[in-house]
């Protein structure tokens, strides 16, 4: 008998193929609109900064078995993005001499910066190629998210869902782009998908489903191997609550199996041997326990690609690290414990900021009340993970909490959709408000921020990807070059390696250049302070409170241009 789940006071029953079809047809329609709205975006930005490193890597992956160039991030993104560019064919660059006792990303930069420069003629081409896949996997997440919906509060619901996710600006900005967020979106929802469909028929297809799912999590962001100790948890009160232990025992074996296959396939079977830099690397970063980590990674690699174990520790040593960044005028190193709950605030649009925490506190209650167990499957995965990045140093972007939307997306509909009597009017309110929000937006939904951030400029709220993250270097230099000016004084994320491309020479803005150029164009992280690099003067490092003010007097006068309300450009007053 199939399962039926309660959603709200409604019972959703099993699903009725001819009188559902209109809502997987209209759910197809905005993921077309979706692909569309997409595309043609990519047509107008430039890359991002971390695309400037990630689409060659993307290739190399593929053509070189560089596996560990900017190892940092797990392959699944670069296996999207390298795919178009088999077809395209760029020239590939080797180093002359590679150091044994040198550090793996050595000739990271060397890599990136050949790639693009031998390829000039083609970095449209390729720019736009590479980012198609991306989009193709936002669609395919936008599936998952109605398939899921469907499951938990019927078709109409589904739809709804849909909608929500095809109109939030901060999916759209990221949902184009190579690099790891979207994908862990789609791996922790599909795992959590795959668990509840498991859970609710145990099977060996599940199983192996399950596993599948985990090893793509796992694949798209380092940070999923917390699903790793979520499932041992899971496995165990299963252990407790089952008499067919012996057949949970196979399939934890087969699950088991089925993610070393997946994530040893996608590093191409490939194990090689730790060199001496991989030593003396994990030796400088974790002098304390440098011996018991150079040891299990040594043991480990026989099991998991070496690649794979290096990647898992350079994210431990980013956090221990830290990373600068800037929230409501200040500045840290190490983040602030609330960064995330105040950013979601600052970038959701108000209707779907509403409904997601409404939709929290309505699935709790439907949990502590009535025992309806499939909240769990939404409450357990957002809770533990906005746990899991408030506990983080690394705070340079709302973009770490894509995997928490799409779960905000279905707490949403099913409370709208719980409504009963006010869901007509609840649904055309938070639809219609979302959807004037992302043409707003258009074609800017990377420095979307909604009415919660009026009072001040946008880079005094946020830093880095969450206002400017390079894509609008293109727009930047159409402008110059419609003024007759070749030439800029810059501090641009990712603008450094793109403007040139574009016909305009980037001048570093902490440089002097004879003759000064014309305009001094500031990202809102240079303007901000954050992201401006130490420096020197008069032979001296700069203080911190020196840096981040280099720019402090341009904060209080108005530019000639907000470029994509992420660059912004004055008249030059060196």
């Amino acid at each position: 008998m199939p399962l039926v789940h309660s959603a709200g006071n409604q019972v959703v029953q099993p699903r009725v193929r001819f009188a559902w079809s209109r809502f997987e047809l209209l759910a197809a329609v905005i993921l077309l609109v979706m692909a569309v709205n997409l595309l043609s975006v990519i047509a107008r930005k430039s890359i991002t900064t971390d695309e400037v490193v990630l689409i060659p890597a993307a290739y190399y992956h593929y053509v070189a078995d560089e596996a560990h160039l900017i190892a940092q991030h797990p392959p699944v993104c670069k296996l999207l993005a390298g795919l178009p560019l088999l077809f395209i064919q760029p020239n590939k660059w080797s180093p002359a001499s590679t150091d044994p006792a040198g550090r793996n990303d050595q000739h990271d930069w060397a890599y990136t910066s050949h790639f693009w420069q031998d390829n000039a003629p083609l970095f449209k081409k390729i720019c736009f190629w590479s980012r198609v896949p991306m989009i193709a996997l936002t669609l395919a997440l936008g599936v998952l998210v109605f398939v899921f919906a469907r499951d938990l509060f019927g078709p109409r619901a589904a739809l709804l869902a849909v909608a929500l996710f095809a109109l939030e600006p901060t999916i759209l900005a990221h949902g184009r782009v190579v690099q790891t967020d979207i994908p862990a979106a789609f791996g922790l929802l599909l795992t959590v998908f795959a668990l509840y469909r498991y859970i609710g028929a145990p099977s060996w297809k599940g199983a192996i489903a399950l596993g599948g799912a985990i090893a793509v999590a796992l694949l798209s962001k380092f940070s999923m191997l917390v699903i790793c100790p979520a499932l041992a948890v899971v496995l165990a009160v299963l252990w407790v609550r089952t008499t067919r232990r012996r057949l949970l025992l196979r399939h934890a074996l087969v699950i088991a199996v089925v993610i070393l296959v997946v994530i040893n396939a996608t590093y191409f079977f490939y194990h090689r041997a730790l060199t001496e830099g991989d030593f003396k690397w994990i030796a400088e970063c974790f002098p304390g326990s440098a011996s018991l980590l150079s040891n299990s990674v040594r043991m480990l690699r026989f099991v998991l690609p070496a690649d794979f174990l290096m990647g898992v520790l350079w994210q431990l040593q980013h956090g221990r690290a830290g990373h600068s960044a800037g929230l409501l005028g200040m500045y840290s190193n190490h983040g602030w414990w609330y960064y995330f709950p105040v950013a979601f605030c600052l970038k959701a649009p108000v209707p779907f900021l509403v409904t997601s925490l409404a939709g929290l506190a309505w699935a709790a209650h439907r949990l502590l009340r009535f025992r309806e167990r499939w909240a769990l499957f939404l409450l357990v995965p957002v809770i533990s993970y906005t746990i899991l990045l408030m506990l983080s140093p690394i705070d340079i972007g709302v973009r770490y909490y894509l995997p928490g939307y799409v779960f905000f997306v279905l707490l949403s509909v099913g409370l709208l959709n719980a409504l009963r009597h006010f869901r007509a009017a609840a649904t055309t309110i938070v639809t219609g408000w979302m959807a004037i929000e992302m043409v707003r937006s258009y074609p800017n939904h990377m420095s979307y921020l909604n009415q919660f951030a009026f009072a001040r400029p946008h880079w005094w709220y946020l830093s880095d990807s969450n206002i400017e993250w390079g894509d609008d270097a293109k727009k930047l230099a159409a402008w110059l070059r419609a003024r007759g000016e070749s030439r800029v004084r810059a501090l641009l994320l990712g603008g450094f390696a793109t403007l040139d491309f574009y016909g305009v020479n980037y001048i570093d803005a902490l440089s002097k250049a004879e003759p000064p150029p014309r305009y001094l164009a500031l990202g809102a992280s240079f303007l901000n302070g954050s992201t401006v690099p130490s420096y020197e003067r008069d032979g001296k490092r700069v203080s911190e409170e020196v840096r981040v003010n280099t720019f402090d007097r341009f904060r209080h006068r108005t530019p000639e241009a907000i470029i994509g309300e992420s660059i912004y450009v004055f008249r030059n007053d060196d």
